[in-house]
Protein backbone atom coordinates (compact mmCIF):
# COMPACT_ATOMS: atom_id res chain seq x y z
CA UNK A 1 0.00 0.00 0.00
CA UNK A 2 1.51 3.52 -0.99
CA UNK A 3 2.80 5.72 1.98
CA UNK A 4 0.29 7.82 1.79
CA UNK A 5 -2.92 5.96 1.33
CA UNK A 6 -5.13 5.83 4.29
CA UNK A 7 -7.91 3.15 5.56
CA UNK A 8 -11.63 3.41 5.61
CA UNK A 9 -11.24 3.00 9.71
CA UNK A 10 -8.93 6.05 9.49
CA UNK A 11 -10.63 8.10 7.72
CA UNK A 12 -13.99 7.68 9.65
CA UNK A 13 -12.21 8.33 12.79
CA UNK A 14 -10.39 11.13 11.65
CA UNK A 15 -14.16 13.05 10.92
CA UNK A 16 -15.40 11.59 14.27
CA UNK A 17 -12.23 13.60 15.76
CA UNK A 18 -13.60 16.59 13.47
CA UNK A 19 -17.48 16.16 14.47
CA UNK A 20 -17.40 15.89 10.26
CA UNK A 21 -20.27 14.36 8.53
CA UNK A 22 -19.95 12.11 5.45
CA UNK A 23 -21.09 15.52 3.64
CA UNK A 24 -19.02 17.86 5.32
CA UNK A 25 -16.07 15.67 4.83
CA UNK A 26 -17.08 15.15 0.37
CA UNK A 27 -18.03 19.45 0.48
CA UNK A 28 -14.24 19.64 1.70
CA UNK A 29 -12.53 17.66 -0.59
CA UNK A 30 -14.71 17.66 -3.54
CA UNK A 31 -15.51 14.20 -3.53
CA UNK A 32 -18.59 12.74 -4.34
CA UNK A 33 -20.52 11.72 -1.23
CA UNK A 34 -21.88 8.31 -2.46
CA UNK A 35 -17.84 8.09 -3.25
CA UNK A 36 -16.90 8.62 0.58
CA UNK A 37 -19.50 5.97 2.10
CA UNK A 38 -18.74 3.45 -0.42
CA UNK A 39 -14.97 3.89 0.58
CA UNK A 40 -15.70 3.93 4.20
CA UNK A 41 -17.70 0.96 4.20
CA UNK A 42 -14.99 -1.06 2.29
CA UNK A 43 -17.39 -1.52 -1.08
CA UNK A 44 -14.67 0.13 -3.16
CA UNK A 45 -11.23 1.95 -3.48
CA UNK A 46 -11.42 5.33 -4.86
CA UNK A 47 -8.74 6.52 -7.17
CA UNK A 48 -5.35 7.14 -5.68
CA UNK A 49 -5.81 11.51 -6.61
CA UNK A 50 -9.51 10.67 -5.07
CA UNK A 51 -8.06 9.51 -1.70
CA UNK A 52 -5.51 12.19 -2.04
CA UNK A 53 -8.33 14.90 -1.63
CA UNK A 54 -9.85 13.21 1.33
CA UNK A 55 -6.42 12.99 3.49
CA UNK A 56 -5.86 16.68 2.01
CA UNK A 57 -8.84 17.91 3.46
CA UNK A 58 -8.38 16.22 6.34
CA UNK A 59 -4.98 17.14 7.23
CA UNK A 60 -5.70 20.72 6.28
CA UNK A 61 -8.30 20.35 9.44
CA UNK A 62 -5.71 19.32 11.90
CA UNK A 63 -5.68 15.43 11.50
CA UNK A 64 -2.04 13.72 11.46
CA UNK A 65 -2.47 9.87 10.00
CA UNK A 66 -0.13 7.20 11.70
CA UNK A 67 1.34 4.49 9.76
CA UNK A 68 0.35 0.99 10.81
CA UNK A 69 4.50 0.31 11.59
CA UNK A 70 3.33 -2.72 13.66
CA UNK A 71 0.86 -1.44 15.98
CA UNK A 72 -1.76 -0.52 13.31
CA UNK A 73 -2.72 2.35 11.55
CA UNK A 74 -4.61 5.41 13.20
CA UNK A 75 -5.04 9.47 13.18
CA UNK A 76 -4.45 12.04 16.20
CA UNK A 77 -4.49 15.23 16.00
CA UNK A 78 -1.66 17.25 14.92
CA UNK A 79 0.26 18.88 17.37
CA UNK A 80 -1.27 22.54 18.34
CA UNK A 81 -4.09 21.97 15.80
CA UNK A 82 -5.83 25.02 14.70
CA UNK A 83 -9.36 23.07 15.78
CA UNK A 84 -11.76 23.49 12.83
CA UNK A 85 -15.53 24.93 13.77
CA UNK A 86 -17.70 21.71 13.73
CA UNK A 87 -20.42 21.55 11.37
CA UNK A 88 -23.00 20.69 13.98
CA UNK A 89 -24.46 18.00 11.67
CA UNK A 90 -22.84 14.38 13.01
CA UNK A 91 -23.19 11.25 10.68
Amino acid sequence: MPENAIFPDQCRAARALLNWSQADLAERAKVAKQTLADFERGARTPYARTLADIRAALEGAGIQFIAANGGGAGVRWRENPAKPASSGAGE
